[in-house]
């Protein structure tokens, strides 16, 4: 075995530099005889107003609707820093709009008698798109539909466009979906000559094939997946050899059919991710891979990348191997059966299933002890629910509820997780071109925020907002549970953290308290682990001299930033169709009552979360009975008279009022439960 680190005694550090000591330096151009100039993305929304998204700063910088400058959403722009703030925020004018990113705009047409207008889904675009009788490809009222962008518009005058393609009628919620598509530019179908190549690709393992791999054949492992799962791309097995377990996780090689330049890796490329739609899946590699050569589906011979570790009771990965090897999974095993195998010991089951019954006992005792490990570093476990949205045969939405997490679902999580950390430590110590996993320390004014929040409550985190740890995060969530104020100050500790991204540089990982991190075991859905697979590859065979490492230093920046770019267009188009889904569930129960958590406070109203992860609005228009005003401070909608306090994570009864299917809006209002309460302080 490949001698490893003992990653559980690791120490996070936060540090700006790489691992050959290069430091990144904030760029900028001096404007003469005016503040510093920066480019960057500008994001708008609805209410008028924007930020701009610089590289190179920490922070966005605020833009109001009078120095906007005639930017549309996602436009690069010329930002001009003001010396005022806008809060904790830098605020800026917009002096030049260099390229336009958005040229389509899905949305909902609204016909008048001479002229129409397209309505966008995308919430953030700011205006609604003008349309000339002559230009609306005989839309009526209420179709979905897709408009090319003619004029962008600007100071007093709205974006002009031309309907391109009617994808539906209005209620159509397989429309609403393509749409979502559209706006986001997903590719769907595959182009005819990635088709074509994904058809010569064997749908078999030739002898051939398996030359100079570990042969694991004979290994007893599983997959474990959803039951609706149907790419599966990681396999599990496990042993104990003397005192230690060895696990192995074994990964599907996509990169032996993938490979680097050819047809199909440009086009993995360019969709960079899976995308998974309440409705459909949009695949990153064609079916004939995902679903066939590299699922590594039950009973059939695989090549795949294996991580196999040394593990000991308490969970310290004592050494590694990792190698190209060739596999036969035993049995394709769900999350619900294997939960009720461990947490439940369900009888029919372990009958079912006897052979593996122990092997899943063991894997439970062991992802508890790396679990309890992690934890021992300060690995964060925020545990916020996830919706299941749950459509009849016609695509209409017939349950939302939270998707459930089990012992089963959280041995997997560990497992990756131990082969992610391996193979990220593994080509750091080499000191090779890699891509990492980053999730870089919180941002301090966030986290200055955060820590006098918690002082309010009595509670505090040691260290300088520069310098926190998540450690201390961990303790302080530790702490919180099962208090009052628990789900607020979980919630604003979310959202005080950066998101993750990818980067040539390891700059460690916040969140899980590691500092090597990396994608290895999702290839057939992640174009960064498909890459990092060929990179191990070349490195076990010794083929990575100078030139092979000066082209992956050529090509691994834009791979990066595309990855993340891409992962990160995939989470807004799921989270717009879920918004969708939910308004569409939503929109047949006003009326009815609901208990639920303040999720969210502005000074526009309150955001409640449902048990069954539907969220709504409580507008302050809505709010009866007093007029509020919003604490930043407190997070927290103030009564002016009565002094009543609405906070995150309080429990709330709210009633549907209006559900807007247009703008994917759910409108509550609260239900009072004590009527003469409320008269009292009505008359104060």
């Amino acid at each position: 075995m490949k001698k490893g680190k003992n990653m559980s005694g690791k120490e996070y550090k936060k540090t700006k530099k790489n691992s050959k000591g290069k430091t990144k330096e904030k760029k900028s151009t001096k404007k003469k005889g005016s503040g510093l100039v920066f480019e960057g993305t500008l994001i708008t929304n609805r209410k008028g107003f924007g930020f701009v998204e610089v590289e190179e700063l920490d922070e966005d910088i605020f833009i109001s609707h009078g120095n906007l400058g005639g930017g549309f959403h996602k436009d690069t722009v010329l930002v001009e820093l003001l010396d005022k703030r806008h809060g904790h925020r830098m605020e800026g004018a917009i002096t030049k709009v260099l390229s336009h990113e958005i040229s389509f705009v899905a949305g909902t047409y609204q016909k008048s008698k001479d002229f129409g207008f397209v309505v966008p889904d995308m919430q953030k675009i700011a205006d609604d798109i003008y349309i000339a009788a002559a230009d609306d490809m005989g839309a009526v009222n209420g179709d979905k539909v897709l408009c090319e962008i003619k004029t962008y518009g600007g100071t007093g005058r709205r974006p002009e466009g031309v309907i391109t393609e009617i994808l539906g009628s209005e209620g159509d919620p397989h429309a609403d979906i393509s749409a979502i598509i559209r706006q986001y530019e997903l590719p769907e179908a595959f182009a005819s000559d990635v088709a074509d190549e994904a058809a010569k690709v064997p749908d078999k393992v030739s002898a051939k094939e398996m030359k100079g791999r570990l042969d694991l054949r004979k290994l007893k492992m599983v997959t474990i997946d959803g039951e609706d799962s149907k790419d599966l791309d990681d396999a599990v097995s496990l042993e104990i050899k003397g005192k230690d377990y060895i696990l192995g996780v074994h990964i599907a090689d996509v990169s032996h059919y993938v490979k680097e330049g050819g047809i199909l890796d440009k086009e993995a490329l360019k969709r960079g991710t899976s995308v998974y739609l309440a409705d459909r899946v949009i695949p990153m590699l064609p079916v004939e891979l995902s679903n066939g050569i590299c699922s590594l589906n039950e009973g059939v011979d695989r090549l795949a990348m294996s991580c196999i570790m040394r593990i000991s009771k308490s969970g310290i990965i004592r050494d590694y191997e990792i190698c190209e090897s060739v596999i036969n999974v035993d049995r394709r095993m769900t999350y619900t059966a294997v939960a009720g195998i461990i947490d439940d010991n369900d009888s029919k089951l372990k009958k079912q299933y006897k052979e593996f019954v122990s092997m899943f006992e063991n894997m439970k005792t062991l992802s508890l002890a790396l679990k309890k490990m992690r934890s021992k570093r300060g690995s964060i476990d925020f545990d916020l629910p996830e919706s299941k949205i749950e459509l009849d045969e016609n695509g209409f939405v017939k349950d939302i509820h939270p998707y459930q997490r089990n012992s089963a679902t959280s041995l997997i999580e560990q497992f990756m997780l131990s082969a992610n950390e391996c193979v990220a430590s593994h080509m750091l110590e080499e000191e090779l071109p890699f891509l990492y996993r980053v999730h870089e320390t919180p941002d301090a004014d966030r986290m200055r925020d955060l820590m006098e929040l918690l002082r309010s409550f009595g509670y505090h985190m040691k260290g300088e907002p520069e310098h926190i740890t998540p450690k201390e995060i961990q303790k302080m969530l530790s702490g919180i549970a099962g208090r009052d104020e628990e789900e607020l100050i979980r919630t604003l500790a979310l959202r005080s953290m950066k998101q993750a991204r990818y980067d040539t540089e390891c700059l460690g990982h916040f969140g899980l308290a590691v500092k090597e991190y990396t994608h290895f075991t999702s290839p057939i859905r992640r174009y960064p682990d498909l890459q990092i697979h060929r990179i191990l590859k070349e490195e076990l065979k010794g083929k990575l001299g100078d030139k092979r490492i000066k082209h992956y230093e050529k090509i691994l920046d834009k791979v990066a930033k595309q990855s993340s770019d891409r992962e990160r267009r995939a989470v807004e188009a799921e989270r717009d169709t879920d918004k969708l889904m939910m308004a569409s569930y939503m929109s047949d129960k006003k009326g009815e009552v609901y208990e639920g958590t303040i999720s969210g406070v502005t000074g526009w109203g309150l955001y409640v979360q449902l048990p069954n992860t539907v969220e709504g609005l409580v507008h302050i228009s809505r709010m009866e009975g007093d007029d509020y005003d919003y604490s930043e401070k407190e997070y927290a909608l103030i009564g002016r008279y009565s002094g009543r306090r609405y906070r995150l994570g309080e429990k709330v009864k709210v009633k549907v009022d209006e559900v807007d299917m247009l703008l994917r809006t759910i409108d509550f209002k609260l239900v009072w439960e004590n009527e003469k309460r409320r008269n009292k302080t009505r008359r104060k």
